[in-house]
């Protein structure tokens, strides 16, 4: 049981996810295309986006010492950088690496994962961290939730 929790974090959900659409585009592409050059740039963007983004978000909980890891309990309420914007930059992060590869493979018939994911991220990691982060810094995490949207 502690093997499944150690391995159920959003990367593996996000490899997965990869995996299927990779398969999808190499293999079951039915003659589908998203069209020549704008797929790839916008691929690209949501990409490139999603790897700043999950940067910084990494940079910023540990200049606050926090972790990371979804199934741990946070030392500090990060409030600021990229999370004055986002309360879930790194969740956002991968649905915006997941879309763009998406895009950039062609993989047309993958793009139901995208809110699949999205939902996958919301239920099994977003809600039971926020329910977390309610339970330890209350009012401050109350006001946080006010001010910030969960996701954009």
């Amino acid at each position: 049981m502690r093997v499944l929790r150690s391995i159920d974090i959003p990367p593996v959900w996000l490899l997965a996810g990869l995996a299927v659409a990779w398969l999808q585009a190499n293999h079951w592409s039915m003659g589908l295309s998203f069209g020549p050059v704008w797929a790839d740039l916008l691929g690209g963007v949501l990409v490139g986006g999603g790897v700043v983004l999950t940067a910084l978000a990494v940079v910023e909980m540990r200049r606050h010492q926090t972790t990371i890891h979804p199934h741990h309990d946070s030392a500090r309420l990060v409030q600021s950088g990229i999370f004055k914007r986002s309360r879930n930059p790194i969740y956002l992060a991968d649905v915006m690496i997941l879309a763009g590869l998406i895009l950039y493979w062609d993989a047309v018939l993958a793009l139901p994962l995208v809110p699949v994911f999205l939902w996958i991220l919301e239920k099994r990691f977003v809600i039971p961290e926020e329910n977390r982060l309610r339970k330890t810094f209350r009012m401050d995490f109350a006001r946080y939730c006010e001010k910030v949207r969960r996701w954009v």
